[in-house]
């Protein structure tokens, strides 16, 4: 088998902290010299690459003094800040010395839940792959909360495969790949070289999301290729200390496991609402407006809602769960969230008379609807 990373022509690349820290103490420079070295390789073939890299914290940690990874979050924030700026001049060294040039991106999920932010996002990183840098991409650690927080850096890294369009997204890490059980606990556990994005019984082999083994690591690594084959990208799962691993695997070396994304894209603007990881409100469905949207295809009426919660105003992106509390599709309410409060469980003939205008007969047009 040929790894997916022979074709690709545009990749995203993750390094975790314990690829670029010296034991989550400090950058280690040597390491980041050798990621540079290969991403200049790939550049050098025609490929063009993204990186998104972790070690911030663990750098701001070392330079303030801190022994331990502090708990308070303004702490953590300003550790963030200083190691930010080491990150960027190790990195922007370590490409300077093949003759690329790099930008630092910090994004937050607001940018990516804001239409508008979302498209000035995609417009510089295009812009930036066009004139040849290597964009270096961090969660804004310094402004980002807990609840509005990516998460961690695999999430990023697929949702930086939506954004762009991603032909792959290569996630190295201290693992050599999704194995069939733990290894550290079966030593019959055997390396999954290949699957389907999305697969559940991949989630299962990863431990779920209340093992040890889920939380942080394997798990999150199977979710975010599941995300990132939404807009078609391929995802590779390896071992990150695996020698030349990357120019290794855009030769056409098969390493670690690599999980294929189904051949269909979404359309942008799907795409953007199935990118939002926290959205503005939430609308209960019905049993029946369920089947309707998941069988026959149709629009969300405000007669199939039975449930309105959250505060959001006309044009937001809305989740549609059914009665089970199952997420079923996510889209764009032609009514706030009052409103919706007013019309739920009432034919579509009777908008106007109880809103006094009339938006559409529709709560979520199906254009304007993605299925989850």
């Amino acid at each position: 088998m040929t790894s997916v990373l022979h074709s690709a022509s545009r990749i995203i690349i993750k390094v975790g902290s314990s690829l670029v820290t010296n034991d989550g103490r400090g950058l280690d420079h040597g390491a980041i010299a050798r990621w540079a070295a290969q991403i200049a390789a790939l550049r050098a073939l025609g490929k063009e690459v993204v990186l998104v890299s972790s070690g911030a914290i663990a750098e701001g940690m070392l330079r303030l003094g801190f022994e331990q990874r502090p708990t308070d979050i303004h702490e953590l924030q300003a550790c963030a800040a200083v190691g930010q700026m080491g990150l960027a001049q190790i990195y922007e060294s370590s490409f300077r010395a093949h003759g690329l040039g790099t930008a630092q991106v910090l994004l937050t999920h607001a940018d990516l839940a804001d239409r508008e932010r979302y498209l000035n996002a995609r417009s510089t990183l295009t812009t930036l792959l066009r004139f040849g840098v290597v964009p270096i991409i961090n969660e804004n650690d310094t402004v980002v909360t807990d609840e509005i927080k990516f998460g961690d850096n695999d999430t990023l890294g697929a949702l930086v495969a939506n954004l762009i369009e991603a032909d792959a997204l290569v996630i190295l890490t201290d693992q050599h790949g999704l194995f069939s059980a733990d290894p550290r606990k079966d030593p019959a556990a055997t390396l999954v070289a290949t699957g389907r994005a999305g697969d559940p019984a991949l989630e299962a082999m990863a431990g779920g999301a209340g093992s040890s083994l889920g939380r942080g690591g394997m798990l999150t690594k199977i979710l975010a290729a599941k995300r990132a084959a939404r807009s078609g990208a391929h995802t590779i799962i390896a071992w990150g200390r695996d020698s030349d691993v990357l120019t290794r695997l855009a030769a056409g070396e098969a390493i670690g496991t690599e999980l294929l994304a189904d051949t269909g894209r979404m359309t942008a603007r799907k795409q953007w609402m199935t990118d939002h990881l926290h959205t503005a409100g939430k609308l209960t469905l019905d049993a029946g407006a369920v089947q309707k949207l998941t069988r026959e295809g149709k629009s969300l009426l405000p007669i199939g809602v039975v449930g309105v919660s959250g505060q959001f105003g006309r044009g937001a992106v809305v989740t549609c769960v059914g009665e089970d509390g199952v997420t079923v599709a996510r889209g764009l309410s032609n009514y706030s969230s009052s409103e919706a409060l007013r019309i739920m469980r009432k034919p579509s003939s009777e908008i106007e008379a109880v809103l006094g205008f009339l938006d559409g007969p529709e709560l979520i047009h199906r254009d304007n609807m993605v299925l989850m």
